[in-house]
């Protein structure tokens, strides 16, 4: 039977009876606990869970779960949770409990000794303890270890068996604690969220559907056909060697003459390579650009492969943040060699007109190269409550405290136009280093983003720009993966698979729009596509399951009065107008590829 025990400390005032104390733990513990086994695995020990609650305890043996999981029958001990659990929840647990993580010892180990990696086992080990009611992120980390080593494998039960104490210790009040903080993040996100979009449907209120539908769709391919060529490059004084991929656009046999073409370098992400935007290289080589896209090999897939197969020892470097802006640049560099001596490029690129698109980390990247310069000071302000912090991108932010401040402007100022989908920019460059952007600059963030937070990371900073020709687009539902090409995002390299969201073919048609529009807008300078970067185009084109918002004009006050407002998301702004919603409907249906 599922045991009850009190602790042997001094009872502490409670504004309740003891009895409803008893029941609302039964609740907690078999409402929260039980399905948040699926997310948390290692919240059980390897004979008992002892869930703590203030001066109270409750435990369940691991072998009430094995005899769950293999047979399917709940005993007593088991019962007294599982009464508070519904029957796909139950079904949810016999799954998970049995389930084969596919992944080695050696990239087990080698993630969980990483800095990112310590330091969430840090902030799991204080809900997670030990017996002795100590932090319990070693343990973890050995059990886990050891459970992948084993020839059955990482399961959740033979985790549990691993797990180097005969019993793990559950603290649910910091549970609940934690809990609270990450609600209370959802809840401003979807309020600036919802604040974003209530004002690109207040400026979409003059953009007439009709005249929109009559916009060529840039959501299809344009006129050029392309050719793509791989440079092999070598930048001997950092030693470096990587790959590009150019597409170089050949025109239409009704078009007698080329013009050299404007250049976009594609910057990828963490654990991503040069096909993960293959679709928009390909899409923006068929609109006459000259499409560049380098492989950073400091951050790619094949770094993230050597560090789980024990040939790395970290993700990613400090120095990263340095080399990929200089990988750019040494691009940029050979491309303007190569156009001098190379009848293959001689007279096909514009090396004065070069716009920059990346994401994540290649977000990062494109922010850097418009202008956006390091911070040192916010960054050591930030990193100091990183204890405190769930933004997953500080981690990758505070690397960069390891390095000196030696060199913190990088732009390069061929780019003249930047996009960053999902860029981490809120610690490394702060609202002085952001200000520092003079050119035209997109941001994109996605609302269902988790690794780089869109308010923290794109909304916030987008009040610090002081360019005239600025923009913010949120994707509601969108994912850090959703824009990534699913075959291409580094997925053989990711030990889990990566979450694209609802709908990513459509995320990636938003993003080839956009991108065509606003490099033609400000590398070609022509007026023709300035219709398709406004609030009613991207209500037009909008659809359902992945909502598109556009906003040229949003201040720190209309976010700090949103943040202030009660109610969360959609509610806090009131509800879309009938009229907006139908349009938004329309123009997706008819205009869907």
């Amino acid at each position: 039977m599922a045991e009850f025990a009190v602790k042997s400390t001094k009872p502490r005032q409670s504004k309740h009876p003891t009895s409803k104390l008893l029941h609302w733990m039964g609740i907690l513990t078999g409402v929260w606990l039980l399905p948040a086994i699926v997310s948390t695995p290692a919240a059980f020990a390897a004979e008992r869970i002892q869930i703590t609650f203030e001066i109270f305890e409750r435990s369940i043996s691991i072998n009430s779960l094995e005899l769950y999981a293999r047979q399917g029958r709940i005993n007593q001990d088991l019962s007294a949770y599982a009464q508070y659990a519904n029957p796909q929840q139950m079904a949810k647990l016999r799954q998970i409990l049995v389930t084969r993580l596919p992944i080695s010892p050696v990239a087990v180990s080698q993630f969980l000794y990483t800095p990112q990696a310590e330091y969430l086992l840090e902030r799991l080990g204080q809900v997670i303890q030990t017996e002795a009611g100590v932090s319990g992120s070693r343990a973890i980390r050995a059990a886990l270890i050891k459970a992948a080593a084993d020839r059955n494998g990482l399961t959740l039960l033979n985790f549990l068996r691993k797990f180097p104490t005969p019993s793990i210790r559950i603290d649910l009040v910091r549970s609940l604690q934690i809990a609270d903080e990450l609600s209370k993040i959802v809840e401003q996100n979807n309020k600036a969220i919802a604040a974003v979009t209530s004002a690109s449907d207040t400026e979409a209120t003059g953009d007439s559907p009709l005249t929109l539908s009559r916009l060529p769709d840039l959501r299809r391919p344009g006129a050029f056909t392309w050719r793509k060529q791989t440079l092999r490059l070598n930048d001997i004084n950092r030693n470096r060697v990587f790959n590009a991929d150019v597409y170089l656009p050949i025109s239409p046999i009704w078009q007698s003459r080329q013009t050299p073409a404007p250049v976009i370098v594609i910057s990828h992400g963490v654990g991503s390579d040069r096909t993960s935007f293959l679709y928009l290289a390909q899409q923006l080589a068929s609109y006459g650009f000259v499409v560049a896209v380098p492989e950073h090999p400091g951050s790619n897939a094949q770094q993230l492969q050597n560090l789980l197969a024990g040939r790395a020892l970290q993700a990613i470097k400090p120095d990263e943040f340095i080399n990929r802006p200089l990988d750019v640049k040494f691009l940029l560099d050979e491309l303007e060699r190569r156009s001098q001596s190379d009848l293959t490029f001689q007279g096909k690129m514009n090396l004065q007109q070069v716009g920059v698109i990346g994401q994540s980390f290649g977000g990062y990247t494109a922010l850097a190269l418009a202008g956006a310069t390091l911070d040192f000071g916010q960054l050591q302000k930030n990193c100091q409550n990183l204890d405190r912090s769930w933004n997953l991108s500080l981690l990758l932010q505070c690397e960069v405290l390891k390095l000196t401040p030696a060199q913190t402007n990088l732009r390069d100022e061929r780019i003249k136009a930047a996009i960053a989908i999902n860029p981490l920019s809120s610690s490394v460059f702060g609202p002085t280093g952001i200000g520092q952007i003079k050119i035209p600059v997109a941001l994109v963030a996605g609302s269902a983003d988790t690794v780089t937070p869109p308010l923290e990371e794109q909304i916030q900073p987008f009040t610090w720009l002081t360019t005239p020709d600025k923009y913010l687009v949120t994707i509601e539902n969108a994912t850090h993966f959703s824009t990534l090409e699913e075959s291409g995002a580094g997925g053989g390299v990711w030990p889990v698979p990566l979450p694209f969201g609802p709908e990513p073919a459509t995320a990636r048609r938003y993003i080839g729009a956009l991108s065509v529009a606003f490099f033609h807008t400000y590398l070609n300078d022509s007026s023709d596509y300035r219709p398709y970067l406004s609030a009613g185009y991207t209500r037009f084109i909008s659809r359902e399951a992945l909502k598109l918002s556009l906003v040229q004009s949003f201040s720190d006050a209309q976010l700090t009065a949103a943040l202030q407002r009660e109610g969360t998301g959609a509610g806090a702004e009131g509800p879309r107008s009938r009229g907006a919603l139908e349009q938004r409907s329309s123009g997706a249906e008819e205009n869907e590829q």
